[in-house]
């Protein structure tokens, strides 16, 4: 975001802006929440000592793998649990596109029954966390505000502090703060967190894996009780 949108959107002067980044202008503590608001993190976020190289823009070769490999998703019908997974960086078009997707399998359930597991930890360009730009912020916002009424709770997957910040300011201008839960921490840790918050039995047929680099969701595993060889 540049500071003349920024300055735009937090209602301040762009001088005034750039006179806080280069140490010449006091700030007070509102603006200060002002501008933190519209980066989509908290004012605690801003002190905190998580810090990234800062990318003036993505560039094409960042939209070069297909969309179809950069959003990847899967339905249990049965169990009523929808999972999928976002590598790298996505448009304002392509997040309306997944959107598009997601709430087309949804309609397909009643409302607040089903389970969203979301894996984020691929939302990187060169090993640094995604910025969210101000369009797809905007589309995010929309697409939760249709998603919560089908969602009973959904986990999500953050490769940063930051991103969890980020994810939680959108959450919670769209409503959906509430029924989700943004996970930051060793990928074990998380996945066994999310398990329990969407209560995923061992005594179901359902077993979804996460790891780093792939993504697979194995759907009613009807003969794991009949050949326990699937887990040697």
């Amino acid at each position: 975001m540049s500071q003349g949108i920024l300055a735009y959107r937090a209602g301040l002067d762009r001088t005034y802006i750039s006179g806080v980044e280069r140490g010449e202008r006091n700030i007070s503590l509102h603006n200060i929440e002002r501008i933190a608001i519209e980066l989509n993190i908290t004012v605690p976020y801003l002190c905190s000592d998580e810090r990234f190289y800062s990318e003036a823009a993505y560039l094409r070769k960042d939209f070069e793998i297909p969309f179809s490999k950069r959003f990847v998703y899967n339905v249990d019908y049965e169990n009523k649990i929808i999972a999928w997974q976002v590598n790298g960086v996505l448009s304002g078009q392509e997040t309306e596109s997944l959107g598009k997707t997601i709430l087309s399998v949804l309609s397909h359930f009643r409302k607040g029954e089903v389970r969203a597991f979301v894996d984020h930890r691929e939302m990187m360009v060169n090993g640094e966390p995604i910025v969210y730009s101000p369009d797809v912020a905007e589309k995010a916002i929309k697409i939760q505000e249709r998603m919560t009424e089908y969602c009973d709770q959904v986990a999500v997957l953050c490769n940063s502090q930051y991103m969890m910040n980020q994810l939680n300011q959108i959450t919670q201008k769209s409503g959906a703060f509430h029924k989700t839960n943004h996970l930051f921490g060793k990928d074990h840790e998380m996945i066994d967190q999310a398990h329990r918050l969407l209560n995923f039995a061992f005594n179901t047929y359902t077993y979804i894996f996460f790891c780093k680099s792939s993504f697979i969701l194995v759907c009613i595993i009807q003969s794991f009780y009949r050949d326990h060889s699937l887990l040697s």
